[in-house]
Formats: C-alpha cells, structure tokens, sequence
C-alpha cells in the first residue's frame, strides 16, 4: 500500500472517530476518558478534547509506572491543559507492600485489584460514557471488542463503553499521532510495545504478541476490561 493510500485510509478512520465523539461527546457532561499515556490513548485524548476541551481525562496512578510514563503525563497534560484526574489506590505503594509484601509478584491480580481496578471503576460509576483507547489487534484478549457496549460495573450500574479506535491497526495509530505531530512515550524507542506498571512490564516475549511483556506471560488483563459479576 503506498502512502498515498494510507494517508486516505488513515484520514478516513480519523474521520469516523471524530463523528463518532462529535455524537458522544460535545454538549455533554457525563462522558470520561481513560488514558494509559499510550499511543492509542494519546491519539483519542487528542482528538477528544478538540471537542471538549474539559472532558475529564483519569489516569490510574499506581504508584509503580516508569519514571518515563510519569514524566510524560505530565508533559502532555500540561501542553494539552488537560483536565487530568489522577486517581489513586486506597493505600500507597509503601502502605500495601508493609501489609501485603509484593503482591505484583505473589499475586498479580490482586495487586491490578487494588490499585487498579477498583479505583477505575469506582471513578467511572460517576458517568454515562467512558472513552477508551482498545484496539481488536493489541491481544488475543481484545479480539472480540465491540466499538460500542454497556458494560456493567460492580454494583450493577451499567455505563456506555466506546471504544473508537477499536479496527485501528498499530500502523493506523502511529501514523496518524505523526500526522498530527502527536509525541509520544519515550520507552516506545526502547523496544516496549506495551506498557503497564514497570515492576510488570518488559519487551515483547513475543515479536507477534504485543502484550507478551505484561505480567511476565502470566496474565493477559489487568481485570477492568473484564464485566464485573453481577451484584448479589
């Protein structure tokens, strides 16, 4: 494909993603937008708050990501003047590992429980639609994601889960942050193509596989992608 075709392909996929948050967003007060501060998630905040500049814009700090991913939050959210809200665990990282030890390396999914999940879902239980930047082709996890579905919270409460990008191929992505002169993480450079919590994350185990280097090949999710059951 040359890339003239790519560029009209790409421009396309752009356009429809602007409908779609056009539709869902501007005007409205009850829609979030989770960002991981990855390719993906930069893409949709960008073109997101061209609409509402205000939209609230979480990201879950867990007290473990890269001093890079850090760095670059901040970059971009100052740059950007987002509306980002950090939202925090209930206990440090100090306080879980005194009571708990490393749960990230005794039990993985405890530990994306607790600083993780919980603290996304009790933040999005605040809203109507929650803007997400999955894609079909970053796991086989993904590859049945709809680019529109209720997803139910712990509770009960069901929000509207978008997720636009959703047929975007890595390709798609990296071409259009570079068409609209987006930067990107840093540790992209370093080999990551997926990029978590540092104690969790390393290169692709692999090459095929872009999220081979979570959670050391033990797990694929951290669980807030996952419906939560159904409360008793």
């Amino acid at each position: 494909m040359s890339v003239a075709e790519i560029a009209a392909e790409v421009n396309t996929k752009l356009d429809a993603v602007r409908a779609t948050l056009a539709r869902e967003v501007t005007g409205k007060g009850d829609v979030c937008l989770t960002c991981s501060f990855q390719a993906e998630d930069v893409l949709l905040t960008k073109l997101a708050i061209a609409l509402d500049p205000h939209i609230p814009v979480l990201f879950l700090d867990t007290g473990y990501h890269f001093a890079e991913t850090y760095t670059y939050r901040d970059r971009i959210a100052r740059e950007w003047d987002l509306n980002l809200i950090n939202l925090l665990p209930e206990k440090t990282v100090a306080e879980q590992e005194a009571e708990f030890g490393l749960l990230y390396q005794t039990a993985p999914d405890r530990c994306c429980g607790l600083r993780k999940v919980e603290p996304l879902f009790k933040a999005v239980a605040g809203y109507r639609v929650w803007l997400t930047g999955l894609r079909c082709e970053q796991a086989r996890s993904r590859a049945a994601l709809e680019e529109s579905a209720m997803f139910s919270l712990p509770g009960g409460k069901q929000v509207l889960k978008l997720a636009p990008l959703a047929e975007w191929t890595t390709r798609d992505v990296w071409y259009a942050c570079e068409q609209l002169g987006i930067p990107l993480l840093p540790l992209y450079e370093r080999g990551y193509t997926s990029i978590g919590c540092e104690p969790c994350t390393s290169l692709p185990l692999d090459p095929n596989d872009p999220r081979s280097g979570r959670w050391a090949g033990r797990k694929v999710e951290c669980g807030i992608h996952i419906q939560a059951a159904p409360a008793k």
